[in-house]
């Protein structure tokens, strides 16, 4: 009997100290949405970091602008990091999305791209302009030929609510088409499509463009059109979502990146 409840309580203890030992090794698992370039590469710049920390990073990838919303809203993911704030907000009213804004990580400057005008001034009349058929970058783009001297919009109108119709001069009689989806601008680009083509610094990195060195005009660094991180409202004070963000905002982490992408991808600390 002896040696019977020795042995009972020599197993106690070693399940208890396993279980101590789960407890204190205990990783959470937090999935993320992001877009292939920068953003999921960031992510997973600052996978062992997160790992000290006690969390186990996985993102997923998205190639669109519609899913990572739609994953999130559905609790296929924890979290996203793809959109603009302009964009966040305009999904946000269009599909009733509970989602918060949880950290503004960086800026993706926007390039005018084109293959046979190589200065602002060369641009011809009526020279055709192709921008993306979603209109919380339309401003955005407008912006750009604005700062360039281009074109002049109403006063008064903010750049993230500017559309087409906005513009009162037009010397050069520039003609913006503004159907195409995102994902297909460096199509376009590469087919000849249009003299100018405006192009989310995403999906140029793709292609193998530094907007920096490639575009023909590029958006200024004091553009609202952040990148952030972004979680459903009732989660918007998850403690592991919060170290992700924090994490980001390091300097060590926001100096690898503006050495990664050489200016192309401006980081931010908001």
């Amino acid at each position: 009997m002896k040696k019977l409840s020795l042995t009972i309580v020599i197993l106690s203890a070693i399940i208890f100290l396993a279980a101590c030992g789960s407890d204190s090794a205990k990783v959470d698992k937090i999935k993320i949405g992001a877009s292939p370039t920068p953003h999921a590469e960031i992510l997973e710049h600052i996978k062992p970091e997160l790992k000290k920390k006690g969390i186990d990073l996985e993102v997923v990838k998205f190639d669109d602008y519609v899913l990572p919303n739609k994953a999130l809203a559905d609790g296929e993911i924890d979290a996203n990091y793809f959109s603009t704030v302009p964009y966040f907000n305009l999904q946000k009213k269009e599909n009733g999305y509970k989602f918060s804004n949880v950290g503004a990580i960086h800026l993706e400057p926007m390039g005018i791209y084109s293959h046979n005008i190589k200065k602002v001034s060369a641009i011809p009349d009526g020279a055709k302009v192709i921008v993306s058929n979603v209109p919380s970058e339309w401003g955005r783009v407008l912006n750009i030929f604005v700062k360039n001297k281009l074109i002049k919009i109403k006063a008064g109108v903010a750049i993230d609510k500017a559309t087409f119709d906005d513009i009162t001069e037009n010397p050069k009689k520039l003609v913006f088409e503004h159907s195409v989806d995102p994902t297909l601008l460096t199509s376009a680009y590469e087919n000849n499509e249009g003299d100018l083509v405006a192009i989310n610094s995403n999906f140029a990195y793709e292609k193998g463009l530094n907007p920096v060195k490639d575009s023909l005009m590029i958006e200024q660094n004091d553009s609202p059109y952040v990148n952030i991180v972004a979680t459903k409202t009732s989660d918007k004070s998850n403690k592991d979502i919060k170290k992700i963000v924090e994490v980001l905002h390091e300097p060590k982490v926001q100096k690898w990146i503006e050495k990664e992408w050489g200016g192309s991808v401006v980081p931010v600390n908001e």
